[in-house]
């Protein structure tokens, strides 16, 4: 009995899982190719002045610039995950490094507005299969205990990445010109793509699902037609042919999307995932979060170089306090210790209301001079650094292992998406209320320059530049609105799927109690019986 009992207990304890060892390393390969890709969905804001300039580029065209690279990705990004899961994420995040080195060097040398958004959109193509392999290899190499510290220094690169494009892109304008913000991304995709080859491990789900190639034209077809809807809609109305069009090819196709992923037995995004409330929230946060991040830099760039006239080195070192935010709270490990007091929904819920406050603050108090801009900027980095790891990791928690790389997809795609439709959406109500404000004179131009150019007196540039102003203010308060109203749905949502789980475990320990209670007299009456 006794050489049994020594036998049996190493075989009771559950095998501790083997920690890659140079997973930290790896982490950092990561975070390069993470942000690299997402400092060019803000890195374009500072050069909006040398474009509308030097290519004659309307504000519709800068934005399909930046919106082309936002929708190519978040069409994209489900697809890209499906692939890396079944043919190797390492492999993917390789060819991901090479296509979108390739789309920089196509874009720093683009000579027309159609160019560039080609070129753009090609690098989108790499993007994907970069953002949603970099997440599921995070996921792979590191463990329970581990996982939710290395995601978060993930998600801090990811926001750093939006925070720090104006920065990067204002000091390269400085001194080259603009093309320069595209052929720098060229020696760190290089430098990427060797540490990756000599250091990443390779990960596959061989038995994994085959792509879902209609899945992804349909998502891509979709939200282009609604994000083209949104950003036509200020210059040709809201009833026009082309809007209505648009926006009723993009719903409808959406609606098709959602149809074909039920009936499919290997689908781009398991629909069944929305049936999980943690899951439904982060979904509605992260969209939200991107929205107000990706238009209220869209604003603020362009607020502080059009109309305050800083230049774009100038314009990205006023950006910075949000970076900054970001690094002190991430990186020291604040916002890690702050989910682990507090929990996801209080984590969220508190991040998503100080990004709303700071956008509040910039419109009321910014509109006029760098003062408030600087306040909103400190809570904008401050709720960005927490919210963005936490609803990260409440993505990936709700998708099983196996599907590493749809659950980065996933997380990817809610970050592009929110992007672009935060640049359409926030963009749209900027010219909108500008052609409320200034009718005659926005009729005529396609972008504030344009219209400056057009102004005979001092009085009337004053004019417009003030109707300029006005338009970014409800830009901004449209963005906070909708920050603080996702952010207290997530965590409602939140909470109500801790409460349910708290609750099926305690029914699961009451049943199992139950049967071991109902077990005992039965064994105890069968020992009896074999003394007996």
């Amino acid at each position: 009995m006794a050489a049994s009992t020594t036998a049996s207990t190493p075989s009771s304890e559950a095998p501790q899982p083997v920690r890659h060892p140079t997973r930290w390393l790896i982490l950092g390969v990561i975070c390069l190719a993470q942000l690299t890709v997402l400092l060019d969905n803000t890195v374009l804001n500072v050069a909006i002045p040398s474009l509308t300039t030097e290519m004659g580029a309307a504000t519709s065209d800068i934005q399909w610039m930046l919106n082309a690279y936002s929708l190519v990705q978040s069409g994209l990004l489900l697809t890209a995950g499906n692939v890396a899961d079944r043919y190797g994420r390492k492999k993917m995040l390789a060819i991901g490094l090479a296509l979108f080195g390739l789309g920089s060097l196509g874009a720093g040398l683009s000579e027309t507005t159609g160019q560039l958004i080609a070129a753009r959109a090609g690098m989108g193509v790499g993007g994907a299969l970069l953002m949603t392999t970099t997440l599921a290899v995070v996921v792979q190499v590191f463990d329970d205990t581990e996982r939710t510290k290395a995601i978060g220094i993930w998600g801090a690169v990811a926001s750093l990445g939006f925070a720090c494009g104006p920065l990067i892109g204002g000091t390269l304008l400085d001194h080259f010109w603009w093309g320069s913000i595209f052929l720098v991304n060229i020696p760190v995709a290089v430098l990427g793509l060797i540490a990756v080859l000599k250091l990443v491990p390779e990960s596959r789900n061989p038995a994994g699902d085959r792509p879902d190639l209609l899945g992804a034209l349909l998502s891509t077809i979709g939200m282009t037609g609604i994000v083209f809807a949104i950003i036509s809609g200020p210059e040709h109305g809201w009833t026009s042919a082309r809007v209505l069009l648009s926006g009723g090819i993009g719903v409808v196709v959406m609606a098709l999307f959602v149809l074909w992923e039920l009936r499919i037995p290997y689908p781009m995004l398991d629909m069944h995932f929305f049936r999980d409330r943690s899951f439904v929230a982060a979904v509605m946060g992260g969209v939200l979060v991107a929205l107000g991040m990706g238009g209220s830099i869209f604003l603020l760039t362009s607020h502080l170089q059009l109309v305050l006239h800083y230049d774009p080195l100038e314009t990205g070192l006023r950006m910075t306090p949000l970076a900054l935010m970001i690094v002190l709270l991430n990186f020291t490990g604040v916002g890690a210790r702050l989910m682990a007091k507090f929990g996801g929904p209080v984590t969220v819920v508190g991040g998503m209301t100080m990004l709303s406050a700071g956008l509040a603050v910039i419109a009321w108090t910014g509109a006029h001079g760098y003062g408030g801009m600087f306040a909103g900027l400190i809570l904008m980095g401050s709720g960005l650094a927490l919210a963005t790891p936490a609803m990260a990791n409440a993505i990936m928690s709700a998708i099983p292992p196996e599907k590493a790389g749809v659950g980065a997809g996933v997380n990817g795609t809610l970050t592009e998406f929110g992007n672009g439709l935060g640049v359409a959406v926030l963009g749209a109500v900027l010219n909108s209320r500008f052609a409320a404000l200034l009718p005659a004179v926005a009729a005529g131009a396609g972008s504030l320059p344009e219209a400056l150019g057009k102004a005979g007196t001092a009085a009337e540039r004053s004019e417009i530049q003030d109707a300029f102003a006005s338009g970014v203010q409800s830009g901004q308060l449209v963005g906070a609105v909708a920050v603080l109203a996702g952010g207290v749905m997530a965590a409602f949502l939140l909470r109500r799927a801790e409460q349910a789980d708290r609750a099926d475990q305690a029914e699961q320990a009451d049943r199992a109690e139950q049967t071991e209670q109902t077990e005992r007299p039965d064994a105890q009456d069968g020992a009896a019986d074999t003394r007996a």
